[in-house]
């Protein structure tokens, strides 16, 4: 079921449609294509018939997977380097989050003058980059997960300053998504969680967030629906077109919702990630409880008429019931600490949190001791 529409841009969805790359790449102006993508992914016959494709329709595409789980600063430098190197004039950014944040970095930054920090989300910093100099960008999601591909921004890890640093530009917003659910198939059954969990907490967030924007909302809404319909059917059987179709849209909602903001959760995977290295997904899968109910007196009330919605028992708890069983079934651990994380850093985490700009649109402006808090029941597996 191949299937075009256009918001928040051009999404081409439908299984096989990596097959439609090259004519893609013509469209929105592409005759020397970087392909940027992970190392694992790089291995893997997709990256080769994506090669073939370009190359057979006289496209000069070169490979770039020089790029860690968590993309760091280098990696995009790297990236750049090869970019220019090669003459290219548009970007393929194909992966889970690494790659399509890495190719998303590597196209804003590559023929400007300014750093690739000069364009960190605060204030109109993405005033700092020539619009005109940002080459187009193709995103094609191997995961359901991150919603990178919908996205004006990425996550990039400042290695010196030891944080995650939101990437800002507008014209970051690929010009044409490529969501082929046959490319989701091979993605291992933690993973499918992992990165399904992100999508739910992209809409979970988004709508408790306080901030005004009834279309977000809405997004949020059906994103959290599919997941509570699609997820355990995509991790339990991972040949499962549908589901997996299902979650891809999903994630493309919860990354649209976003708009609307995000919360505590991704304040503390951030820093998280940034110190420990590990996978973003599974942070916010694991944070996802504890911050619920630290922010539990200001979203009762949003939570009970999405419970309503979800066919659920309509209370806080039943919602909280749902989350923690959902964990149990698709195998998400219960406790940073099984994630190889310690109580060294709580403090430290608490600071990095309250200073994360997802902090700014949590439903409770809670302090660095609160979050040090969630962090600490989060690693003992404390629902208070």
């Amino acid at each position: 079921m191949n299937i075009n529409w256009n918001y928040p841009t051009a999404m081409r969805t439908g299984e096989g449609r990596i097959s439609e790359i090259a004519d893609f790449c013509r469209e929105f102006g592409m005759s020397s294509p970087l392909l940027v993508t992970d190392p694992g992914l790089a291995r893997l016959p997709m990256v080769q018939t994506i090669i073939e494709v370009c190359s057979n329709a006289g496209l000069k595409i070169r490979l770039f997977s020089d790029i860690k789980p968590n993309p760091t600063g280098r990696n995009v430098d790297i990236g750049i380097k090869e970019y220019r190197k090669g003459g290219h004039d548009g970007i393929i950014a194909l992966g889970g989050g690494s790659g399509l944040d890495a190719g998303k970095a590597i196209a804003v930054a590559a023929n400007q003058d300014c750093s690739m920090w000069d364009l960190e989300d605060v204030g109109d910093n993405w005033l700092n980059a020539d619009s005109d100099r940002i080459p187009p960008i193709i995103a094609v999601p191997t995961t359901a997960g991150t919603g990178s591909e919908v996205g004006r921004a990425s996550v990039i890890v400042n290695e010196e300053e030891e944080r995650k640093v939101i990437i800002f530009h507008p014209k970051m917003l690929p010009d044409c998504v490529i969501l082929d659910p046959e490319l989701t198939i091979g993605l291992p059954p933690m993973l499918t969680a992992a990165t399904g969990m992100d999508a739910l907490s992209h809409s979970l967030e988004a709508f408790c967030s306080p901030v005004y924007h009834p279309m977000a909302e809405g997004i949020a809404v059906e994103g959290i629906r599919l997941v509570s319909q699609f997820l355990e059917r995509a991790v339990s059987n991972g040949s499962d077109i549908e589901a997996r179709r299902q979650m891809l849209v999903a994630s493309s909602m919860g990354a649209t919702a976003f708009q609307r903001g995000l919360g505590g959760m991704h304040a503390l995977a951030h820093p998280l990630g940034a110190i420990y290295d590990a996978h973003h997904g599974t942070l916010n899968a694991v944070l996802m409880p504890y911050v619920l109910l630290a922010n539990r007196s200001a979203i009762e009330q949003p939570i009970v008429r999405l419970a309503r919605y979800l066919e659920l028992t309509p209370d806080f708890d039943g919602f909280l019931q749902w989350i923690l069983d959902l964990r149990t079934s698709i195998k998400i651990p219960n406790t940073l600490e099984a994630l190889g994380i310690d109580d060294r850093r709580l403090k430290d985490l608490g600071e990095m949190a309250v200073a994360d700009p997802s902090a700014g649109t949590n439903p409770i402006q809670h302090d660095a001791a609160t979050y040090s808090r969630i962090a600490g029941n989060a690693l003992n597996g404390n629902l208070e």
